[in-house]
């Protein structure tokens, strides 16, 4: 039987060729080097990855290439939520169908007042029509992006329904206060953090790990937040030399480590980052990457 995620995920970068479509020729190696630098496991199509960008058939396609390229089906999951329910619906069943059963759901975004119990019956729905009960699901809690948040109450009811498939909650609130308020209410339900600092006080609590996107660039940083408090502080110097938003900061710190110019390019409507800065915030970085890592 499928758990939930636990351990450490990293919320992949997705690759662009010139067209704007997804580069799985570029994927495909970076997802080894993560696996070889100790992820348990890669999402793809979460926010670090820009997954609100991107087409369901975008995203099927992408997957497939690294099931194909033999990454275990248990080791990968995939970002499925959309402001339509019907959309998270058909993409969650084309993903079992390929043999992925872990799947991050983002709340139906856009409607900013839409009450709790609104929000709790969206995803009853989506779990009743995709009809599957090996699936498990990871509820997406990121309301500074997204604009909806997932209420405290919510995982817990739904796991009172659904049972195993209501798995997980990811919260990248970065606020402690709301990871706690997670644990509390749904006690049954494994809570990951996506603020890489609250990694180590999150596991003290009874968190299960993270999904984040810092594991693209500082996968080792990341890993050491698992061993000791003490990885904190270079974990927040890390994060201090991002400057901008967050993914074109991070895709240009990749780009420089890889030295493949294409990393650095987004999907519109963000725009890329300035090489220079990450080149310079690349060799910054590097300090405080463990060696190995």
């Amino acid at each position: 039987m499928n758990d939930a995620i636990r351990g450490f995920w990293v919320a992949t970068a997705t690759p662009l060729a010139a067209d704007g479509t997804v580069d799985t020729a570029l994927l495909l190696p970076h997802v080894d080097s993560l696996f070889r630098r100790t992820a348990d496991g890669v999402v793809l199509f979460g926010t670090s990855g820009e997954g609100t960008s991107f087409s369901a058939a975008e995203r099927l396609r992408a997957a497939e290439a690294l099931l194909r390229h033999g990454v275990p089906a248990d080791r990968i999951a995939l970002g499925i939520g959309f402001p339509a329910l019907d959309d998270t619906v058909a993409l969650g069943r084309e993903a079992l169908k390929l043999g992925l059963y872990q799947l991050l759901v983002l709340p139906p975004y856009f409607y900013h007042d839409a009450p709790a119990a609104g929000l709790e019956a969206g995803y009853a729905r989506v779990f009743e029509r995709i009809g599957r009960a090996e699936a498990r699901y990871t509820l997406y809690h990121i309301p500074q992006v997204s604009g909806v948040a997932v209420p405290f109450e919510v995982p817990g009811h739904l796991r009172a329904r659904f049972g195993a498939m209501m798995a997980g909650v990811k919260d990248s609130s970065g606020e402690f206060a709301q990871f706690r308020a997670f644990r509390a209410a749904s006690p049954d339900v494994a809570v990951c953090v996506g603020n890489e600092t609250d990694i180590a006080r999150a596991r003290a609590e009874g968190g299960v790990g993270t999904i984040c996107g810092m594991g693209n660039v500082v996968p080792g940083l990341v890993r050491a937040m698992f061993g000791s408090p003490d990885a904190e502080g270079p974990m927040r110097q890390a994060l201090d030399v991002l400057k901008g938003p967050f993914v074109p900061a991070m895709r240009a710190i990749l780009a420089a480590q890889i030295g493949c110019d294409a990393w650095r390019i987004p999907a519109l409507p963000l725009l890329p980052a300035d090489k220079a800065y990450g080149e310079a915030a690349a060799r910054a970085i590097a300090q405080w990457e463990p060696a190995g890592g």
